[in-house]
């Protein structure tokens, strides 16, 4: 699977689009954001309040949530150099996703950045933002070298450039029969796979914003990932179960074959905290100055349909790709029953529905 060139939210603002179905990413934006704050003013003490700062959202995507990192950014940084009566700097502002993205529906709402810049009294601060799409997988280079100053990134690390490769045996066998990730009936293979193909990604990604990043920059990173290194992800196994089970159904009516739910594995790795800690050692470019799991609201009940339309939002660009879109209808009805019915009392009993584990990840650039 060429992740590059299929993979994206959903776009538009239809019923199914990323658009209309990412509160729960609005959350975690808001939950973050006192670190976000933190960090902002860190940099700029360590940075001395440069005449200009080049700021970058990675993974941006499109809908309500694209320009809230940024907002928050800029607001915070105009109003230190306001506190201490400095000239305002000019704001390079970056939107960084895959060529796939809704870039399209990103700067028709353009407006709408402005006006919370001017709604959260940022005053004629727009007139020095210099906003720019950057179209690119972040595990190559996009930036010319030290012109980025805060880094900004929100459920997008845990996404892998491609499906492992050592998911298949050498004659092409599948190793994740009947799975589309890390499950409790996933071979240990599986998990070393996907944990080999995450340290090669995210070493590339610090390495590249390395040479991106100015001395005593700062990243936050925001990802999912999970409290202990078992065989298989317990904090989002709804999603993953409601997911293939629902692949399964459509086998079992005839509308797919087995060997299609083989083939498919989904290019994602939810990390443990030491996994991370030891690849941003290892690399070296990057201190850790904060790094700890996010209290994320959640409501206290959701439909299936609703939890459905979330995973479809996100996943459905690449399922259809492999199974088909005249399969997607279906499929989606298939996992919102069966999160109706069967899985959210199996999760509830199981204390398990409460929302995926959340990271934030505080790096400064090292001199």
């Amino acid at each position: 699977m060429e992740v590059s060139n299929l993979f994206h939210m959903n776009e538009g603002s239809g019923k199914t689009s990323y658009a209309q179905n990412s509160l729960f990413q609005k959350r975690v934006l808001e939950a973050v954001k006192p670190i976000t704050e933190e960090a902002v003013m860190k940099m700029l003490a360590s940075t001395h309040y440069p005449n200009m700062l080049g700021m970058v959202d990675l993974g941006c995507s499109s809908g309500p949530n694209t320009f809230s990192a940024l907002t928050t950014i800029t607001r915070v940084a105009s109003d230190a150099y306001r506190k201490l009566s400095k000239p305002l700097p000019e704001f390079q502002l970056f939107l960084n996703d895959l060529p796939g993205n809704d870039f399209n529906s990103v700067f028709k709402a353009l407006h709408s950045f402005y006006e919370s810049l001017k709604e959260e009294g940022g005053g004629e601060v727009f007139k020095y933002c210099f906003m720019a799409g950057v179209p690119g997988s972040f595990f190559d280079r996009l930036f010319p070298a030290n012109t980025l100053h805060f880094v900004h990134s929100s459920y997008s690390v845990h996404w892998l450039s491609q499906v492992p490769q050592g998911l298949y045996e050498e004659g092409g066998e599948a190793l994740n029969k009947g799975n589309v990730y890390i499950s409790e009936t996933s071979p240990p293979g599986v998990r070393k796979a996907y944990l080999q193909q995450f340290q090669k990604d995210f070493s590339q990604f610090l390495k590249w914003r390395s040479h991106e990043v100015a001395p005593n920059g700062r990243m936050v990173l925001t990802y999912i990932g999970q409290r202990a290194s078992e065989n298989f992800e317990k904090d989002c196994e709804y999603v993953w179960l409601a997911f293939v089970r629902a692949i399964k159904n459509l086998i079992s009516q005839g509308l797919v074959e087995e060997e299609k739910l083989d083939s498919f594995d989904l290019p994602i790795y939810t990390p443990i905290k030491e996994e991370v800690e030891e690849v941003v050692t290892r690399e070296a470019s990057f201190t850790i100055e904060r790094f700890e799991e996010l209290s994320v609201p959640t409501p206290t009940k959701i439909s299936g349909k609703d939890k459905a339309l979330g995973i479809r939002a996100v996943f459905e660009p690449i399922t259809k790709h492999h199974f088909g879109e005249e399969l997607m209808d279906k499929l989606f009805e298939e996992c919102a029953q069966l999160i109706e019915t069967e899985l959210l009392n199996e999760m509830t009993k199981a204390k398990a529905v409460q929302g995926p584990i959340t990271y934030v990840l505080v790096l400064k650039r090292s001199m």
